[in-house]
């Protein structure tokens, strides 16, 4: 709020709090018939009423207090002016539900209970079979809609809580795809970068020596730089986010093109897993499907999605030739642990007739958006 501008309501609720206001017609109403004292402290106690109900959405620690008085003029209108003036129940009704303690909580609904009841009791006598009819379905409302605007608020606070931890899986994504380019330009640009500069070097001092090796050296010069550009194009080219099923068909490719046999199986909606997710998994299924090219000397890799119980399963299995037991895991599987601790997932690593590795990743975050939340 800026400095000296008055707001009414908070701007985040809408014109959520001007229509209760139309409810305030009614008691006003009961009000304008009454006369002497009657008259003229209903109004203020109207006007005071209103006061409350709008610091109620202001308020901070003295929430407590501006509920209290809210009730007291409700009870001291309903039972000294009009029984019906009973109904502004619901504004204070709508209020306890704010409170997330349910000590508080039940506290404060157990007491505007007290006090709903009060004018009944108080008036029982002037009341007819057909009035109480009326009033009763009213009042049970009204001390159970609390538990709904309560259920709602915690509703809207988790959501609120995803929101931002799904914000914060974004920011721990960008950095580890910074980390990522870094090493990858640093493994692959900074090897080829120091092969030119050898092979320059090597080439100046064979241009006075033996000018056909130099030409070759050349020509060596010029194959590793285009190799270099393309490393460059594929850097570029990873730091777009793919879905699973475009990494399995890459995936697909590359398997068949070592000569290793491809085996998919897929008992899962892909679809539930959210953009992060499958961005992550996506890195590291295609580091887990490089080492087995690269390591395992298979001749067949089954690949494996299972979707159950609110999680995803991946399994990359190879019939090679296992992992040495003594031998630490690489900087390729540790590379797939961390991406993994962004999204709380697991890696789990066996090896025995071949290395088979399991990644297990909980999918809630498409739950919440499909208005799913446990």
């Amino acid at each position: 709020m800026s400095k000296g501008k008055l707001k009414i309501f908070p701007s985040k609720y809408g014109f959520f709090p001007y229509m209760f206001l139309i409810y305030l017609f009614m008691p006003g109403y009961y009000i304008f018939f009454e006369t002497g004292w009657k008259l003229y402290a209903g109004y203020v106690l109207l006007g005071l009423f209103l006061l409350t109900y709008r610091q109620l959405y202001f308020a901070g620690k003295t929430f407590t207090y501006w509920l209290i008085l809210q009730i007291s003029i409700v009870l001291f209108l309903s039972v000294f002016i009009n029984i019906n003036i009973l109904f502004l129940g619901f504004f204070p009704a709508h209020f306890i539900g704010w409170y997330e303690e349910k000590k508080k909580f039940y506290t404060a609904l157990f007491l505007f209970g007290i006090s709903i009841f009060t004018p009944i009791i108080i008036h029982y006598n002037q009341l007819n079979q057909n009035a109480l009819f009326y009033f009763i379905p009213f009042i049970l409302i009204m001390l159970f809609s609390p538990f709904g605007i309560r259920s709602m608020n915690s509703r809207m606070e988790l959501e609120r809580q995803l929101d931002e931890a799904n914000e914060r899986i974004e920011e721990l994504v960008k950095r580890e795809e910074r980390l990522r380019i870094a090493r990858d330009l640093h493994d692959t640009l900074g090897h080829t970068l120091s092969l030119i500069t050898l092979k320059s070097q090597l080439v100046g001092k064979l241009l006075a020596k033996d000018i056909e090796r130099a030409k070759h050296e050349a020509k060596e010069i010029e194959r590793t730089s285009r190799a270099a550009l393309s490393q460059v194009r594929e850097l570029v080219s990873d730091m777009r986010a793919i879905t699973i099923s475009e990494e399995l068909l890459a995936s697909s490719s590359i398997l068949e093109a070592a000569g290793i046999r491809f085996q998919y199986h897929d008992d899962s909606k892909l679809e539930n897993a959210s953009g992060i997710t499958q961005n992550i998994l996506s890195m590291c299924l295609r580091e887990a499907v490089t080492n087995v090219v690269k390591h395992s000397l298979a001749k067949n890799c089954h690949i494996a999605i299972i979707e159950k119980a609110g999680e995803m399963t991946i399994s990359i299995q190879d019939d090679g030739r296992g992992m040495d037991e003594n031998c630490e895991a690489g900087n390729g599987l540790k590379g797939i642990s961390e991406r993994l601790e962004l999204i709380e997932g697991a890696l789990k690593i066996t090896s025995h007739k071949g290395t088979k590795l399991v990644i297990t990743v909980p999918v809630i975050v498409k739950e919440r958006e499909a208005g799913i939340v446990s």
